[in-house]
């Protein structure tokens, strides 16, 4: 393995050395990016945060700076971190929280630049006799899964492609989502558009720049570490280009009382599919304050907190998708709207890579039954194990089988569910074991329930016993939606979701 990894090691220096040239156009008086001119590689690293899971995004710029928090997802992100393991169905299910899958990962592994350090696809087999003399059914991401026959999945196996010719990345090659060779501008609240006189003279007129006398170009170079910090600037700054670039920091609106979140509007859902799940097993116990009419901490079972914990393996494209427009997400909108507008310009690859981008899905096995976001998941590769007389082979190309192989020493293998065991009746469900009660505070916080862990939350915003009622309410798609929002632009989602009005809300 230490082998392998001195292999591996010179292409992943040469790609993360081989920066991105970046031309802003700066104005002087006030310090603030105009607009940035750059081609197509760059503008593919900022479509391809929208593929990202908010899990991965948590985990990649928690500790960068502005150090600001992205709504209640860093809190949902430790409370997997420091749960007891045993309220999780299975092994892999915190790694899957904790590092979620990105769906597009096939194709983002072309980006000039790896912004996801997270560790590549393996594959694991049985490890019993009785397997490997038949030839092997099944197959496991993730290690220590439990096999039909009762033995662990622990035997690690080599993926086999078809040979390539590997080199470092070249600026020839073309883009990943965008056409290239071309040059393309971005504002700094990440509106793209190709580049052109109209299309700048707009952006100094909007800023009230009158003449070039204020403002000058200024060169610079992005690597991960600086495509990091744009990517927490692009959650948490209504200009991000000027934060990231400049160090000036203009922070988003704070979305911690009503009237702010109503700045936020939803797309629109279907009747059917909105209905509140009134009589379903989804409910919540709200504990509220009836003088500040504030969610003090609440009291769900696994259920709920499956959906909340699910949170963390949604790309941020999905969540773009679920609001209509946000006064304090403009910045995430406008680059999610100039995907539309650039495919109506054939600037970009393919439709399919587009409906990557404006339609996210979720990585292979990351979904589970009841999940009342439905969101789609993509498929699982075809997986096919050949046993021939020299070598056996784990593949997911047919072509490679040879065909006097392809029935007596070949298997199609079926991938398991990484939430549950093969011999675990309970299969398709979430990550949490269940039954189990477990209390949430306003910010999302989870702990399993106690009466401590209540008292608690009701010392620390000095409410009086008597002021406090229980209310319960019941989470069908339009709340999960809600929710789902209110995680990522607030640090009040309980009461954001469940107790504003909802004539309020923009339906």
């Amino acid at each position: 393995m230490q082998h392998l990894s001195r292999e591996r090691k010179p292409k992943l220096v040469a790609m993360e050395n081989d920066n991105i040239s970046l031309k802003a156009v700066v104005d002087k008086t006030n310090n603030r990016v105009v607009f940035v001119e750059s081609d197509e590689k760059f503008v593919d690293i900022l479509f391809s945060f929208l593929t990202m899971p908010l899990g991965t995004t948590v985990r990649l710029t928690r500790n960068r700076p502005p150090t600001t928090s992205i709504g209640c997802m860093n809190n949902l992100y430790n409370s997997v971190e420091i749960l007891d393991k045993r309220y999780l169905r299975t092994e892999a299910c915190q790694t899957m929280l904790l590092y979620p899958r990105n769906g597009t990962s096939a194709r983002c592994k072309n980006l000039k630049l790896k912004i996801d350090d997270g560790a590549p696809l393996r594959y694991f087999l049985c490890g019993g006799s009785y397997c490997s003399s038949s030839n092997y059914k099944l197959l496991s991401h993730y290690i220590n899964a439990i096999c039909g026959c009762g033995e662990l999945m622990n035997c690690k196996s080599d993926l086999k492609e078809k040979e390539t010719t590997q080199r470092v990345f070249n600026d020839q090659d073309g883009g990943v989502f965008v056409k290239g060779p071309i040059r393309l501008t971005i504002s700094d609240e990440l509106q793209v558009m190709p580049s052109s006189t109209p299309a700048s003279l707009s952006l100094f007129s909007k800023l009230g720049i009158k003449d070039t006398s204020t403002i000058e170009e200024r060169a610079f170079s992005m690597g991960v570490l600086e495509a990091l910090k744009l990517l927490k600037c692009l959650l948490v700054s209504k200009t991000p280009l000027t934060e990231a670039l400049l160090e000036q920091y203009n922070p988003v609106l704070s979305l911690n009382n009503a009237e702010d979140f109503e700045r936020v509007s939803f797309r629109k859902v279907k009747i059917e599919e909105a209905a509140s799940n009134e009589g379903g097993e989804t409910y919540v116990k709200l504990m509220v304050s009836k003088s500040k009419n504030i969610v003090c901490y609440a009291e769900a079972n696994e259920k709920f907190v499956d959906l909340l914990f699910s949170f963390l393996t949604v790309p941020l494209g999905f969540i773009v998708k679920e609001m209509q427009e946000s006064t304090s997400k403009a910045c995430i909108n406008h680059l999610y709207d100039s995907i539309q507008d650039l495919d109506a310009r054939h600037c970009l690859v393919s439709k399919e890579n587009t409906a990557m981008l404006v339609n996210p899905k979720l990585a292979p096995g990351f979904s589970y039954e009841a999940q009342p976001l439905n969101i789609e998941e993509y498929m699982h590769l075809p997986y096919y194990f050949i046993s021939p007389d020299w070598m056996p082979v784990l593949t997911s190309d047919e072509t490679l089988i040879p065909s006097g192989e392809r029935t007596a020493a070949s298997s199609v293998l079926t991938v398991m569910d990484p939430k549950s065991h093969y011999n675990d009746n309970s299969s398709g469900r979430g990550f949490l074991k269940g039954p189990a009660m477990f209390s949430i505070t306003d910010d999302l916080i989870i702990t399993p329930l106690s009466s401590v862990t209540g008292l608690s939350a009701v010392r620390k915003l000095k409410i009086p016993f008597s002021d406090i009622e229980e209310q319960i309410v019941y989470v069908g798609k339009e709340e999960a939606s809600r929710l789902l929002v209110a995680s990522f632009v607030s640090e009040s989602a309980l009461t954001n979701t469940f107790l504003l009005e909802e004539s309020k809300q923009g339906s």
